[in-house]
């Protein structure tokens, strides 16, 4: 029962957020609209930060349920890799999408977006360390520092996250299936000539 009310609290000041924003929301908002007290919603958290926290734990933790058992799928390593980065920019996408008024504001607050990257960042690290070891164990990646590769590898889908929701890509003529054919290009063959290549040339 009290996980029941405590989610559904979570659940309405996410919704109220969404609609209002987050400095327009008051704890009052949130206990009329649970159909609650505001002596039950201070049982459970001590002021709005503290909700907000919580809403942000829960969605970061949606994104991170769209991508843990990639890498247990019966698939190589390279397309591993590859679902990993476009099933995240999926589920990072809908979390922005479904916040409503945050949709405008949420990359324009680096806190917040940065609390949410630092409750994900283990669990992301943990899950790319996976197919990358993997990928090398199999000989399908030639990569000397798997952790600072997977550490890279994460800060340039951060840094690509804003132009995926804004559907910048679309501006240069370059739609998912375009996206995910160049990116797969640049990471597993590189931009510098093979040999065989070189000799072509």
């Amino acid at each position: 029962m009290a996980s029941r009310t405590k989610d559904k609290l979570i659940d309405v000041a996410r919704q109220l957020f969404a609609h209002k924003g987050v400095e327009n929301t008051t704890m009052n908002d949130i206990a009329s609209a649970s159909d609650k007290g505001r002596r039950t919603i201070y049982t459970y958290f001590k002021s709005k930060t503290e909700i907000f926290n919580a809403v942000v734990n829960r969605e970061a933790q949606s994104i991170i349920e769209r991508i843990a058992d990639i890498p247990s799928m019966p698939i190589s390593p390279e397309e591993k890799l590859m679902n990993f980065i476009f099933s995240r920019f999926e589920a990072v996408k809908e979390v922005v999408g479904r916040n409503g008024s945050l949709k405008a504001s949420f990359f324009l607050d680096v806190r917040r977006v940065d609390r949410i990257r630092r409750v994900n960042k283990h669990k992301e690290i943990v899950l790319l360390k996976e197919i990358l070891n993997e990928g090398v164990q199999q000989g399908a990646f030639r990569i000397k520092h798997v952790d600072k590769t997977a550490e890279i590898l994460l800060m340039a889908m951060q840094g690509l996250d804003l132009h995926y929701i804004r559907d910048s890509f679309a501006d240069l003529g370059i739609n998912k299936l375009k996206l995910r054919e160049y990116l797969k290009d640049f990471l597993l063959n590189g931009i510098q000539c093979h040999n065989s290549e070189k000799d072509e040339l």
